[in-house]
Order: C-alpha cells, then sequence, then structure tokens
C-alpha cells in the first residue's frame, strides 16, 4: 500500500464500497490523498464506512440491481469529473434470482449494472489518465457466455456457473471497451484486476441468501485457513487504478499459489476471455438489455493530466 503515489487531485468512485474490497480500497485510495467517492445500497452503511476513514470522502446511493438507481446515482454523482471508475461491488453464487429490471441476478449485478454505469458516466471520464478498473475473478475460468440466454430464462440455472459467466463477462467488457475508447482516440484506460483468494463478507452471500448454514461455516473455515485479508485482496485493483506503467487491457491479479494470494502482477486469462467476436455481441447486447449506449463519437476536450 505505501508503494501508491500521491493521489492528491485525483477523484476516484468505488462501487461496493461500504465492506471487503471495495472499502479497504477507498481506505488506502484517500489515505494516498485521493478523494473518494463510496458508492453503495444501504446509508446507514455507507455512514459507517465513511466513519472509518479519516479522510474527507463522499457517498453515492447506488442499487447496481436497479436501473433506475444506477441513473439516478450518475445524475447525482458529485462531481463534474473522475479520474478512476472502480467497478468493484459484485455477488457471488446465490441461487436464482432477478434484478429490479428482470435480469438474472449476478449477470445483472456484476455485469449489466456496471456497464451501464460505465457508459453513463464516460463523460465524467474524458481526461487524460483517466481509467476504469473491472473486477474480475479467476471463476472466470469456468464461464461460458450464452448470448442467446443471457439471464437463465430457457436454460438451467447453477449458481456457480452463472458466477462463471458474470465473471467473465467483465473480462470480455474490460477488453471491448479498452479496444473501443482506442479506437475512437480517447487517452481512457480500461483494465481489470482480481484479489485472489480474500477473506470478504461475498463468499457469505450465497450461503446466507440460500439459508445455508452448512455452507457458512464451509466458507468460514476456508477464508480462516486459506482467505488473505481483503486489504491484501485489493492491492490489485489498487495497482490497476493507481500505478504508472499500466496499460489498457491489462489484467493484475496476485502472484502466488496459483494466483490466490501475494502482491500484484500481470495474470492470464482463458481463450474464452480473448474471443473479440463474443465480446462484440456481450456488448451489443448490453447496449440493447440495459438501453445504455457509449457515446464515443466526441473526442474528449480535456487535458487534465
Amino acid at each position: 500500500m505505501t508503494d501508491i503515489p500521491d493521489l492528491a487531485g485525483r477523484t476516484f468512485l468505488v462501487t461496493g464500497a461500504t465492506s471487503g474490497l471495495g472499502l479497504e480500497s477507498a481506505k488506502a485510495l484517500a489515505a494516498a490523498r485521493g478523494h473518494v467517492i463510496l458508492a453503495g445500497r444501504s446509508p446507514q452503511r455507507l455512514a459507517e464506512a465513511q466513519r472509518q476513514i479519516p479522510q474527507d470522502t463522499e457517498s453515492l446511493l447506488l442499487d447496481l440491481a436497479d436501473l433506475e438507481s444506477v441513473h439516478k446515482a450518475a445524475d447525482n454523482l458529485p462531481v463534474d469529473s473522475l479520474d478512476v471508475l472502480m467497478n468493484n461491488a459484485g455477488i457471488m453464487a446465490p441461487p436464482l434470482g432477478r434484478t429490479v429490471d428482470g435480469f438474472e441476478t449476478q449477470i445483472g449485478t456484476n455485469h449489466l449494472g456496471h456497464f451501464a454505469l460505465t457508459g453513463l458516466l464516460l463523460p465524467k471520464l474524458a481526461d487524460q489518465g483517466a481509467r476504469v478498473v473491472t473486477v474480475s475473478s479467476t471463476a472466470h475460468r469456468m464461464g461460458r457466455i450464452d448470448l442467446d440466454d443471457l439471464n437463465y430464462e430457457h436454460r438451467k440455472y447453477s449458481n456457480w456457473p452463472a458466477y462463471g459467466q458474470s465473471k467473465l463477462a467483465n473480462l470480455l467488457f474490460m477488453a471491448e471497451l479498452d479496444r473501443r475508447v482506442r479506437a475512437a482516440g480517447w487517452s481512457l484506460k480500461s483494465v481489470a484486476a482480481h484479489p485472489g483468494f480474500s477473506s470478504t463478507n461475498l463468499q457469505f452471500a450465497g450461503p446466507a441468501i440460500a439459508h445455508n448454514p452448512v455452507g457458512k461455516q464451509m466458507t468460514r473455515l476456508m477464508n480462516a485457513v486459506m482467505g488473505q485479508s481483503a486489504e491484501s485482496g485489493a492491492r490489485p485493483q489498487l495497482y490497476a487504478a493507481t500505478m504508472p506503467g499500466v496499460r489498457g487491457g491489462d489484467y493484475y491479479g496476485p502472484k502466488n499459489l496459483f494466483e490466490t494470494r501475494g502482491a500484484p502482477k500481470l495474470v492470464g486469462r482463458t481463450d474464452a476471455a480473448k474471443d473479440e467476436d463474443v465480446a462484440a455481441g456481450l456488448w451489443d447486447l448490453s447496449e440493447e438489455l440495459t438501453g445504455v449506449t457509449f457515446d464515443l463519437t466526441t473526442r474528449p476536450k480535456s487535458s487534465r493530466a
């Protein structure tokens, strides 16, 4: 964390900033003198997160599982420009559920909500040096994108493959955004990161929703034995968000024990995560489902470093 450069004058928006990786990221960014906007669903939890950060922060109500909330958050952004959007929030392996807009919960929250938010905030990210950091997972390796049934309306639902699909979608979105902004002549960098095996509340979301006490106990045991701290798990996304030398399309994760823990490094991804045809198809489908399009026709005018 002490390697993070001085972030004075730079503004960051972190989704899912009330706990886990998001909260630890917000703490580190604020400690490095960045101005941090904490985004989350609960006013009470946002207030508590702000109390844990001694530096000046702002909060923003945002429910990624509700497109109306995403639009309101974009409209209510308390700053005129952003240097970094950290798409961190997520849900992992719950039973089949639907967002407010009828999307399968995991693809709706982890991908479509962040897709819409990024598109709506794109005009705020036009400055030199701006970055979009999308948090994925090694679980992308089990993922498969079904463009004909992205929301499990016809095929049989299984929570872990659905999680893998959403995390694969994160990487495809990151790469397609990078291709599109570069083709449009923007300096925006679209990058991704994953936290390895980190002990956070994310692992409890599925068992909690399923009312599965055995699952909760197994999760506690695995976190105690295998998990690194949320602070350590946040390092790859903080590296992607702040360090010099980061290039558009980069993907960072922990370097040790099969990418489960350790300092950040560039990591690989599956061939499915590099499929440009699927990425383009997912982009078009995401625009159709969310109603949000990315306006890249106008070159950014700002030149703030």
